[in-house]
């Protein structure tokens, strides 16, 4: 008996429906993109393991998907090398090439790689699956897409402000009401600073950024146990608890770290990018939020998260701006800003709810029904002239029962059905019937493209 055909966990088939979803989410992405003068670039799915390895920690390395080498790949291997069972030496002698994990690290060496041929600043997005040898759960895959977007060889904080307008335009497109969340790494690490424990900086942002989700008590308790002394703990207090608009708790902030040199800095980088935002018309809220983390040991200025406001779901873009992109390729001082557009939960999103446009579904407007072969060469070039005005048309292949050939229709939602028989033929017209209503009418072949096209 034949295994049944199954494909691996964390991976996913898409099908007509949900592929047409999701080429909306990719397409209005690269819409706006290029809207911003960004340029697509792709990568290999393949990079070698000296371009992957060591630039995610140990987790990352350990979560690489390794391509063994081609050939007899065990010939070079000692008995001793295969007795000893090392996976990780293995693995090393196994296999030169790995699936990217992200499209980050892919991009700076692309940069390196082209840098005489790249025009500084060089903006570029890209929208490609990376691989994760993750355990797959709700809402995690091994294969999933990414939608970058960055800006590098520039230091401007107008990238920035240009991002948030990008994120703003995105979400309008898709009828998504979100909140941007903004923070500045050089802010939290004034924190640190100011509660004499810059040493602890990741644990302090690890704590803080799970504020909304096990509250103050919680967040100071975890602080404690970090190590991070009480009065250090209460000097955190007053930035934790900041209340008001964007402005008051600028002020308010700006006062706490005025000690703090690097601190100071951020809250001008932030206030810069807020101030040039509020004369740009966004549709959506742009808050200040001092509890914003984000990849701590990557990031080096501005970040950036996006939460959608009506449906439970984690972040579903975010960003940041780095220094020194570059420099694990031996091309240091490039700084860069960038976003992430997450592609599986903004489809989670506009299912939930139900805002995907109908025509972004409903690929074929047209059905011609086939009554045979003298019917079906009267339609062709009325199927041809819906075609060259741009709506999406077939003809039935096969002459089969009509009742089959409507359950087609209603099956991949086909709004209108023509069918033409002998008294079509005779009067030069078709009738074109309205699978919704019901409504049949005789029309010509024009008044017929006229009414699909309205």
């Amino acid at each position: 008996m034949s295994q049944k055909p199954s494909i691996p966990k964390g991976t996913r088939d898409f099908g007509p429906e949900e592929m047409a979803k999701r080429n909306y989410i990719f397409n209005t992405i690269k819409s706006v993109y290029a809207l911003y003068g960004f340029q697509q670039i792709e990568t290999p799915s393949m990079e070698t393991l000296h371009t992957l390895m060591g630039k995610y920690g140990e987790e990352g390395d350990q979560l690489l998907f390794k391509v063994l080498n081609s050939g007899d790949y065990l010939s070079k291997l000692t008995d001793e090398e295969l007795q000893n069972r090392n996976s990780l030496h293995l693995a090393s002698r196994l296999c030169e090439k790995g699936l990217r994990y992200d499209l980050t690290v892919p991009f700076a060496r692309y940069v390196v790689m082209h840098r005489d041929e790249i025009q500084l600043p060089f903006k570029r997005y890209q929208i490609q699956p990376v691989w994760r040898a993750d355990r797959p759960q709700k809402g995690r895959y091994r294969e999933f897409y990414q939608c970058d977007a960055d800006v590098v060889g520039s230091d401007s904080l107008l990238n920035e402000v240009e991002l948030m307008q990008i994120v703003d335009t995105v979400f309008t497109r898709f009828g998504v009401r979100i909140q941007i969340k903004i923070n500045n790494r050089k802010i939290l690490t004034g924190m640190a600073e100011i509660m004499d424990a810059a040493d602890k900086i990741v644990d302090i942002t690890v704590a803080i950024d799970k504020l909304d989700k096990i509250g103050l008590e919680n967040v100071n308790e975890e602080l404690l146990s970090d190590g991070i002394s009480k009065e250090s703990v209460s000097k955190l207090q007053p930035i934790l608890t900041l209340q008001g608009t964007n402005d008051e708790k600028l002020t308010e902030i700006s006062k706490i770290l005025e000690e703090s040199e690097i601190g100071t800095k951020g809250v001008e980088e932030t206030r810069f990018i807020l101030d040039s935002l509020k004369g740009l018309g966004l549709k959506n809220e742009v808050q200040f939020d001092l509890a914003l983390a984000r990849g701590l040991n990557y990031y080096t200025g501005a970040i950036f998260e996006v939460k959608a406001l009506d449906t439970p779901m984690g972040s579903i873009t975010g960003g940041g701006r780095y220094d020194n992109l570059t420099g694990i390729f031996g091309m240091p001082g490039l700084s860069g800003v960038g976003i992430s557009f997450g592609a599986d939960r903004i489809y989670d999103v506009l299912n939930a709810l139900n805002l995907y446009p109908k025509e972004t579904v409903n690929s074929t407007q047209l059905l011609f029904i086939n009554f045979g072969e003298k019917e079906t060469a009267y339609c062709l070039p009325i199927v041809a002239k819906a075609r060259q005005n741009g709506i999406p048309t077939e003809m039935y292949p096969d002459k089969v029962k009509m009742k089959k050939q409507m359950s087609y229709a209603n099956a991949k939602q086909i709004p209108y059905v023509v069918l033409a028989g002998d008294n079509e033929i005779q009067a030069n017209k078709v009738t074109l019937k309205n699978m919704g209503t019901g409504e049949q009418k005789l029309v010509t072949a024009d008044e017929l493209i006229a009414v699909i096209k309205k």
